[in-house]
């Protein structure tokens, strides 16, 4: 039995205007989480998802791969995760 559980990472490198969002929204849906990504205006991805502690950490396993090989749109040099205490209301995966 998995309990929800809330994560947010800031990504970094070249992650703006290459379809990055976009990527990571599909991964986060592939996975059930719920949550978004949005552009911050210091050139970072900001990637907020709930869900199974399971789902989190597969997804910041995608977001950390350096090679992009798996198709992941940008080239990230970091990513720093902050755990959260989840929130409801939150339904689907968005950009912002």
């Amino acid at each position: 039995m998995s309990t929800t559980s809330r994560a947010t990472w800031f990504v970094r490198g070249h992650v703006q205007g290459v379809g990055f969002r976009w990527w990571t929204r599909a991964r986060a849906l592939e996975l059930g989480l719920v949550g978004h990504a949005r552009n911050m205006d210091d050139g970072r991805v900001e990637v907020v998802a709930q869900g199974a502690p399971e789902g989190l950490d597969r997804l910041e396993g995608l977001l950390r791969e350096a090679v992009s090989s798996t198709g992941r749109p940008g080239r990230v040099t970091s990513v720093v995760r902050q755990d959260g205490t989840p929130k409801g209301g939150i339904a689907g995966f968005v950009e912002k």
